[in-house]
């Protein structure tokens, strides 16, 4: 097959160098078994829990709603990979904020080189660890509490923790393979192998309250359906724009004599992500939301239990929980934006390649200039963010159609942008094969 060395693959070529490369084919059956044996982990049980009692305590509970969801359903049957990935997912951002807390770590990551990104991953797996054992106690409290143990007792909690700790430990432990000898990002693929294992059971109660409505003459529901997945289409549409979306700014290279060479200033840009924190500030916003509520659960103070109807979408002020939600994704997402870039790093790297913004000095200057952009960059993202959060949940209340109940703006990012990832990271093997078959000719 003839290909130009300077174009984008074309499927054809993607999926020809999937089925005949060994190397990519290798590493996608990798991917593709590893995520097959989490999945079957979620359905291990763990011995010792009264199944219909232990359903019946966490009916409505918005906080297993939330965990839930990044377990892909492993919360509800209680497996042994209940947890997931999400202590490894925890245990990353108390890692990223304290590197930016603390100067040591800071240097770890920027001076260190490989051997302080070792050292980070290490921190951040015995902070899992720990975060494990933490959440596994909590479930494992709180299902003995609530008379879903069959023997409660010291045995069962201690059993318990070892089980959902290993459970989660392997999980870490399976996404860093995949990480190294797969496609993708090992915890990112994980997740979304969580949201996809749910929409065949929300696509099939959707069509089902479609067809039993159509049955009855009742139009009014078929049209909800059908306007809530033209809605869902048009966010799918808008989120592969702005994840893609960038702010290119101009650079100029000085000239430079390398010994008897004298090389030509050249032109490049700093690309600037329009959604620099991604997913992650709806995450912040939606575990905070959550927070108030779980608390008014545990302790059943009666002041927590007004300030969480209150912040509740079905409450007695539901555009206080849209103000509320929409503020915590702005402050997020400059919070996020923060911690990737730094405008002052940022123009000390420029001033020491030699590389300045057309107009703006070296220095204090352009970094004032970086951070205005961003700012305004990060605004405009947030806002997007904040569409996406709250439309389809009104879309959904509108319509009345509760099937997609859980599938709204962060499934819908995560899925977008972890696809676009995946798909990019398969590109650039393509693009390093025909490569080498050019040495090779």
């Amino acid at each position: 097959m003839v290909v130009s060395r300077d174009k984008a693959p074309t499927a054809q070529e993607t999926f020809m160098q999937m089925a005949q490369a060994a190397g990519l084919r290798g590493r996608l059956l990798v991917t593709i078994g590893l995520l097959l044996l989490v999945r079957l982990g979620i359905f291990l049980p763990v011995p010792g829990v009264d199944r219909a009692a232990f359903q019946a305590n966490i009916q409505n509970s918005p906080l297993i709603g939330f965990l839930d969801f990044f377990s892909g359903g492993g919360i509800r049957t209680l497996g042994i990979f209940a947890l997931g990935i999400l202590p490894y997912i925890n245990a990353s951002i108390i890692i990223q904020l304290m590197t930016a807390a603390i100067p040591q770590l800071e240097d770890l990551q920027k001076n260190e080189g490989e051997a302080g990104r070792r050292k980070l991953s290490q921190y951040t797996r015995y902070i899992a660890l720990v975060w494990a054992i933490i959440q596994s106690t909590g479930i494992a409290l709180w299902i003995a509490n609530s008379q879903a143990a069959v023997t409660p007792g010291p045995v069962f909690i201690v059993e318990t923790v070892l089980a959902l700790t290993a459970g989660s430990m392997f999980v870490m432990w399976v996404s860093e393979l995949i990480t190294e000898r797969g496609i993708g990002n090992g915890a990112s693929l994980l997740i979304f192998l969580n949201i996809v294992a749910v929409l065949p059971r929300s696509l099939g109660q959707t069509f089902e309250l479609a067809q039993e409505n159509a049955q009855r003459g009742n139009r009014e529901v078929v049209g909800g359906v059908i306007i809530l997945l033209i809605v869902f289409l048009i966010m799918i549409v808008g989120i592969v724009f702005v994840q893609e979306g960038t702010r290119r700014i101009p650079i100029i290279s000085a000239r430079r004599q390398v010994g008897r060479k004298l090389l030509r200033e050249t032109k490049s840009y700093l690309p600037l992500r329009l959604n620099q924190g991604g997913v992650m500030p709806i995450i912040f916003a939606s575990a905070v939301l959550v927070l108030p509520y779980s608390l008014a659960q545990f302790t059943r103070n009666p002041i927590l239990i007004q300030v969480a109807s209150y912040l509740s979408p079905s409450g007695p002020t539901p555009w206080l929980y849209v103000a509320f939600y929409l503020t915590l994704i702005l402050f997020f997402s400059y919070f996020y934006a923060s911690l990737i870039v730094n405008p002052v790093d940022m123009s000390q790297n420029l001033k020491k390649m030699g590389a300045s913004i057309p107009g703006i000095r070296p220095g204090r200057a352009t970094s004032e200039y970086v951070e205005r952009v961003l700012n305004r960059l990060t605004f405009l993202g947030a806002i997007f963010l904040g569409l996406v959060a709250i439309v389809p949940t009104a879309v959904e209340s509108a319509t009345r159609v509760p099937t997609f109940q859980g599938l709204g703006a962060t499934s819908l990012l995560i899925l977008v942008g972890v696809a676009i990832d995946t798909a990019k990271q398969i590109q650039t093997y393509v693009i390093s094969q025909r490569y080498e078959g050019m040495v090779k000719q």
